[in-house]
């Protein structure tokens, strides 16, 4: 429900312009003219903003319509009415507005945008690239009034006026091959300008180790928080580049490194250096505490890699990395064990001889486990069987990921009975039920039925078991791309 200070705002921002406002006014005449799409009146708000921050995210956040993603129009707004801001601040210092008070810009927070879905979102890539020229903007024009401003200046005693405090622009940045000039020159280039680029978390595709490099040295070494890094093609060779560039970042937490065309299942001398290497570097990460993997083959070597961290992770992502027992009991005996709330084991085959030690590792993560990932991972009604004993002792649980997994109807139905004692789990993904494969093969060949009237029915019946347990606040779904994603800083 709308409160009424918001309900009176939507009538302020009807007219313009505004008549002069007390400071405790502004963040819901800012959150009422975002929600009312007025950019010529988010301008106004943005160029007298009475207090020293504005976290965008926590301020919309109240507004059940921008609860989800910002709007475009609200965000390039925003950053227009900063760029108009502070150049006329640096070309009219005599007339500099004291009540513009606004030294940091908080962008960060916000999903990327996704098809369909209202309002239209400003994408993570296309919102970098409006920072980016806005920073280059700005830092062109200052250079250019400071030297319009010294020709002036030239052979008078009395010194040209300071330029004005700037502002840093906290944003979580993602870089590809088509910006990846354009953000290195805004980083570069801004540093000391009047807009200033402080990434949180710094997403990269598609780059060279050199170009990754690059952008790391661009970075306040104070702010970031996570590195992803995926789909680059680095290989062991590569990361050795990028990694020691990480250890400048303080709060670094997280960082993903899937998709990086790692292969050490064949060991040769050269892979032997660079798991050694890969170790080494990881190790002089003291605040890492995610790490993703995914897609490396990293068969008979997680205990090197991780061997020599110095805390425990987490959170551990390691899909489709061709672990083998050997990695599993490594890592059920580790310290990260107790430690990890976040567990992602997809794509492996644990039908034979990877059951008994996931079973195992489930037992000593059962104390700490929030998100449990077993996607395509050759799961049958026996095998889950097996697991149930273990899965029923992560009391925490409340994320169970089991989509491409063969089983069936009865085997979901007893998983859901047997899990309706664990008091947080809110979200299960299921598979299409291995029973119902013929049977809808045989449907659609004869009255042209298809799966999703079996996956409706499906639904249903669990839908009604919930009911009748009294846990309708569980979340069971077929839809593997139907819920948000559980964030590491969100557990």
């Amino acid at each position: 429900m709308e409160s009424l200070v918001f309900l009176c705002a939507r009538r302020v921002v009807a007219r313009r312009p505004l008549p002069p406002l007390p400071p405790a006014l502004f963040p819901p005449l800012l959150g009422a003219a975002a929600a009312a799409g007025r950019a010529p009146l988010l301008v106004d708000l943005v160029s007298s903003w009475p207090f020293p921050a504005l976290h965008l995210r926590r301020l919309l956040g109240r507004q059940e319509l921008l609860r989800d993603q910002p709007c475009k129009l609200c965000l390039q707004a925003l950053v227009l009415a900063l760029v108009a801001t502070l150049r006329r601040q640096l070309e009219e210092p005599g007339r500099r507005s004291s009540s513009f008070r606004l030294r940091v810009l908080d962008l960060t927070g916000f999903p990327d945008s996704a098809p369909g879905r209202a309002p239209p979102g400003m994408s993570v890539w296309s919102s970098t690239v409006a920072l980016a020229k806005a920073c280059l903007e700005l830092s062109k024009h200052q250079r250019e009034f400071q030297r319009r401003g010294s020709k002036r200046h030239k052979g008078r005693s009395a010194a040209a006026a300071p330029p004005p405090p700037g502002v840093d622009v906290h944003a979580d940045l993602f870089v590809n091959g088509t910006s990846f000039g354009l953000v290195r020159d805004a980083l570069q280039s801004g540093a000391a300008g009047p807009l200033r680029l402080k990434c949180r978390e710094l997403q990269a595709e598609e780059l060279s180790a050199a170009g990754i490099a690059a952008l790391l040295e661009s970075l306040d070494p104070a702010f970031l928080r996570r590195v992803d890094l995926r789909f680059n093609n680095l290989g062991l060779t590569g990361l050795s580049v990028i990694l020691p560039h990480l250890s400048r970042f303080p709060q670094l937490r997280s960082l993903k490194l899937q998709y990086s065309n790692v292969d050490v299942r064949r060991p040769t001398l050269e892979s032997a250096v660079g798991i050694r290497c890969l170790a080494g570097q990881l190790g002089m990460l003291p605040g890492l505490r995610e790490l993703n993997l995914g897609s490396s083959r990293l068969s008979g070597n997680l205990r090197q890699i991780l061997g020599e961290l110095r805390a425990p992770l987490e959170s551990l992502e390691l899909a489709f990395c061709s672990l083998l027992p050997a990695d599993l009991a490594f890592l059920s005996r580790s310290r990260h064990a107790p430690a990890l709330k976040r567990l992602d084991l997809s794509g492996h085959d644990f039908s034979r001889a990877l059951l008994e030690p996931l079973r195992l590792l489930l037992e000593e993560t059962s104390a700490s486990l929030l998100h449990l990932e077993l996607t395509e991972c050759r799961l049958a009604d026996a095998q889950l069987a097996a697991l149930l004993p273990a899965l029923r002792r992560c009391r925490r649980l409340r994320f169970l990921g089991l989509h491409g997994n063969a089983l069936s109807t009865a085997a979901l139905r007893e998983l859901l009975l047997r899990t309706l004692e664990l008091p947080d789990l809110r979200l299960v993904v299921y598979p299409f039920p291995a029973d119902r494969a013929a049977a809808e093969t045989d449907a659609r060949n004869s009255d042209g039925s298809d799966s999703r009237e079996v996956l409706a029915e499906v639904g249903a019946e669990l839908a009604r078991v919930l009911e009748e347990s009294g846990r309708v606040d569980q979340v069971w779904t077929a839809d593997p791309y139907g819920h948000g994603d559980l964030d590491f800083f969100s557990l």
